[in-house]
């Protein structure tokens, strides 16, 4: 197909994107990729390749399928494909005969993957039809993947332990970003993780956080994360304050699991129209308050006991923010862990690695704490013995009414 012959109008990409939205409808999951790759070859794009993340967020891995150019997998750092991916912007990489072009898929604000694709030449019109599209195919991709193992299976490249099958599935996306707010989590390691988990939900405008610990490891830790995590949701469908959530989530622990075991936890509302936090801190570490790229504090809570313990009502602390601030939770594998010398790594280390990526330029809330959480694992001699997770928060500020203008 000629450059020439190719119709890229806006009257054209409407009609093509309701004809692959109608196609898709009952298309088998398998058949989705290679749906998408012949409507690109209708505007003369060669070479399609869909990339999911795998769930180490290491590697871009490609889907098979008919008509799919099925490469290697591509590394999330160095690669145009990762810079796709973390930066949610398109790439262009001019090669001897056109252009291969990165696209990130997203879902809402959530990075699924990236289309990669070549054309011969690329001008405006290619790059807001393409971009539609592969906001079409993340919402596709999601959307099967509901009801198939394809994707999992494409995204696992390794074993993974019944613990943390659990815990995957019970986690909300793992980036949430909007003009007020943005949020990024990951846990470590990805494929035998058991007893951390986190969630969060916005409503209104109140963004509802929680980071949890289960004690112990295993079976028994993911499945004591779950009540817990299923506690959170029922109290936060039916409560407002914390107060209700954490006695609530106390109440399903003690119940299900008895005197002897317990769950460390945060609990937050975060305003996103004014900054204000409130704090519920259930024998965790203390969040990180980050400002200007450096941690300027602790953010110190009332003694509250885990849950499960039968405490008395949490008091509540509150914070308030400043347009920018960043929030880092995280659970105690991160400071635990042994390092060279037996002792644990330790808060001061976690702090001083915070302080050293600040210095750096910012990629984005998901990209530095990817960042950040590679850089604690190679301080920590790349080991990862207990559960190690991370959650930011960046409040961006601004009102928490906006809405997007149409052009």
């Amino acid at each position: 197909m000629s450059e020439d012959s190719v119709d890229r109008s806006e009257g054209f990409g409407e009609r093509l994107l309701g004809l692959l939205l109608d196609r898709a409808r009952l298309m088998p999951p398998q058949l989705i990729a290679p749906l998408i790759a012949e409507e690109v070859a209708r505007i003369g794009g060669r070479d399609v390749s869909i990339l999911l993340q795998d769930y180490a967020q290491e590697l871009l891995v490609p889907l098979p399928g008919r008509q799919l150019h099925v490469s290697e997998p591509e590394p999330v750092d160095g690669s145009p494909a990762g810079r796709a991916f973390l930066r949610a912007q398109i790439v262009e990489v001019p090669q001897a005969h056109g252009v291969r072009m990165y696209l990130p898929l997203l879902d809402g604000s959530d990075q699924v993957g990236v289309m990669a694709l070549t054309l011969d030449a690329v001008g405006d019109d290619d790059r807001r039809l393409l971009g539609r599209l592969a906001g079409l195919v993340a919402d596709m991709l999601v959307t099967k993947n509901a009801y198939t193992d394809q994707f999992f299976l494409a995204r696992r490249r390794e074993p993974m332990s019944v613990s943390a099958e659990i815990q995957w599935s019970l986690l909300p996306p793992l980036t949430m970003s909007i003009p007020q707010v943005s949020v990024a989590g990951i846990l470590e390691p990805a494929y035998r993780v058991a007893g951390d988990s986190l969630d969060y939900a916005l409503n209104d405008n109140i963004l509802h956080v929680a980071v949890i610990d289960a004690m112990g490891h295993g079976l028994d830790a993911a499945v004591m994360a779950t009540v817990a995590i299923g506690a959170y949701r029922h109290a936060r469908r039916v409560f407002v304050s914390l107060a209700e959530k954490y006695a609530f989530m106390d109440d399903a622990i003690s119940r299900q699991f008895g005197p002897d075991h317990f769950v460390t936890a945060q609990l937050m509302h975060i305003n996103i129209g004014t900054g204000e936090l409130e704090l519920v801190n259930a024998g965790h570490p203390a969040p990180l308050l980050i400002r200007d790229g450096r941690v300027v504090q602790q953010l110190e809570s009332a003694t509250t006991l885990p849950v499960g313990f039968g405490g008395e009502a949490p008091r509540i602390r509150q914070h308030m923010l400043q347009r920018g601030d960043r929030v880092v939770c995280y659970t105690d594998g991160i400071i635990e862990e042994h390092v060279d010398g037996g002792e644990p790594f330790g808060e001061e280390r976690l702090i001083r690695c915070v302080n050293n990526l600040g210095e750096q330029p910012s990629e984005g809330t998901r990209a530095d704490l990817r960042r950040l959480s590679h850089t604690l694992k190679r301080e920590r001699g790349g080991r990862t013995s207990d559960d190690a997770t991370l959650f930011m928060i960046e409040w961006h500020g601004s009102a928490a009414d906006h809405l997007a203008v149409l052009d």
